[in-house]
């Protein structure tokens, strides 16, 4: 299993995403809640980072409790480190916190994730030549520009987010080899007038 899928969605409070606001944190959580369970040394090599900080960040990670230890994993000194929950929830009123420190990491965070769905796309563009046929046939990058009210906007977020839900139910296990991880990014904002 990749991630902790009876683990509950953790909200991001002031302290908490202050704890997780940083881009090397953002990426070693993102890496074990896609990888699964892994070590410093294995995430330092795969971020190509050093283990030293890969160490020091993956243990502000679990004092906050972002990760944990991965049961029946590691000999002797070897510590490996898992996702302590599925996923993340941010709360809008991090952004007009009263607190200058809390709004920056807020608007820290909400840039880092914009970069990693960047990222993540480029990384599919780059490398689709080596993934089968059926795989070509099954991806998507679209826009849609709709004229909606605030309100509307809020509804349509939900159902994508309701639909995506209903195929994680649906998904099959690890040693389906039909199967990959699909990673599917939304975004929904208004756009300025020309």
């Amino acid at each position: 299993m990749t991630e902790p899928r009876d683990s509950p969605v953790h909200h991001l409070d002031a302290r908490s995403l202050r704890g997780l606001a940083h881009p090397l944190r953002m990426r070693l959580l993102d890496a074990l809640r896609s990888g699964g369970p892994a070590t410093a040394s294995q995430l330092a090599g795969k971020l190509g980072e050093s283990s030293g900080a890969t160490s020091y960040h993956l243990r502000q990670l679990a004092v906050h409790g972002f990760i944990e230890d991965a049961p029946g994993r590691g000999r002797g000194r070897e510590r490996w480190w898992r996702a302590a929950h599925r996923g993340l929830h941010f709360d809008d009123a991090l952004l007009t916190d009263a607190d200058p420190d809390v709004r920056g990491a807020a608007d820290l965070y909400l840039h880092e994730i914009a970069t990693a769905q960047t990222r993540d796309l480029s990384t599919w563009l780059g490398n689709r030549q080596t993934w089968p046929e059926e795989w070509l046939r099954a991806w998507d990058m679209s826009s849609a520009t709709l004229r909606l009210t605030p309100e509307l906007t809020r509804e349509l977020v939900e159902e994508m987010q309701a639909l995506v839900d209903t195929y994680r139910d649906r998904a099959t296990g690890e040693d389906d080899a039909s199967t990959a991880q699909v990673r599917v990014h939304t975004h929904a904002f208004p756009l300025t007038s020309e």
